[in-house]
């Protein structure tokens, strides 16, 4: 009886394991099969294969200045992960390490911002930077994220479990705080770095509603905006706007797998 349970239970989760799969896959499956059709067989239901791969891809490049939109979307998502990774760890670290009467209450500020929907902030900023004349460039699309409040927080809690016993060897040898940082705890800390880089070039890749705001110009969009503007058209090809979708997304998985097992890592918290 007991045996005939474990197999009935092996058998539900597995049977849950691979519906989840599938709801997972499937999206992008029909996103790659797409592409190779027309509009008129994706609308009428075809999940297949087709042969209009080239022909849709010949479109989007002709309809599309590729080299700038994608030329754009890497500046935002490169700098803006760069930026965002060196000002959230400085500020992780920092929280945790110096240790003052207003640090906690500081903090819980910023927790409490989180709560606030950036909705409630599109007007104020938008006129904050228009009257700073940041309008329409890329600074006005990556300040507002640089100082993330989410990272600031994961960069703490990560640091919780940085050796301490490093950092006061490190005084001994005659280190400086800004070395320290440089020089121990960015190495020892690199698969927390390798796991908000992926989650932060995601957020910058993906970034759609303030881009759409502050970027005013054809020159100025980036590929989330162009297909965007491609799936409002009055009449929308959708074997267009699934090759648009398959170039998005491929920049995005690229840099997951190559950081996956990092990311792993980073998010159970290790430390080499």
């Amino acid at each position: 009886m007991s045996k005939t349970l474990a197999w009935l239970s092996s058998l539900l989760i597995q049977g849950a394991l691979w519906l989840a799969a599938f709801i997972s896959v499937f999206p992008f499956y029909w996103m790659i099969a797409g592409a190779t059709n027309t509009a008129n067989d994706i609308t009428g239901g075809k999940i297949s294969f087709g042969s209009h791969l080239i022909e849709n891809i010949t479109k989007f490049f002709t309809l599309v200045d590729a080299p700038r939109v994608f030329a754009n979307s890497f500046f935002v998502a490169i700098t803006g992960t760069v930026l965002t990774l060196i000002v959230t760890s400085l500020a992780g670290y920092g929280f945790e390490i110096f240790r003052s009467r207003t640090r906690d209450r500081i903090f819980g500020g910023l927790l409490f911002l989180l709560s606030v929907p950036f909705a409630a902030l599109m007007i104020p900023l938008f006129v904050m930077f228009s009257k700073a004349g940041l309008a329409n460039t890329f600074a006005a699309v990556l300040l507002p994220g640089i100082a993330a409040i989410f990272m600031i927080f994961y960069f703490r809690q990560s640091t919780r479990a940085f050796p301490h016993e490093l950092r006061d060897a490190a005084r001994i040898d005659g280190l400086k705080e800004w070395q320290i940082f440089a020089y121990i705890y960015v190495p020892v800390m690199r698969s927390t770095y390798a796991a908000a880089m992926i989650i932060v070039f995601m957020t910058n890749w993906n970034a759609y509603l303030w881009p759409l705001i502050v970027l005013q110009t054809n020159e100025m969009k980036t590929i989330t905006l162009v297909v965007a503007s491609l799936a409002s058209a009055y009449t929308p090809d959708y074997g267009l706007i699934m090759v648009a979708n398959v170039l998005a997304t491929l920049p995005t998985i690229l840099v997951f797998f190559l950081l996956q097992r990092r990311f792993v890592e980073g998010m159970l918290g290790g430390v080499k």
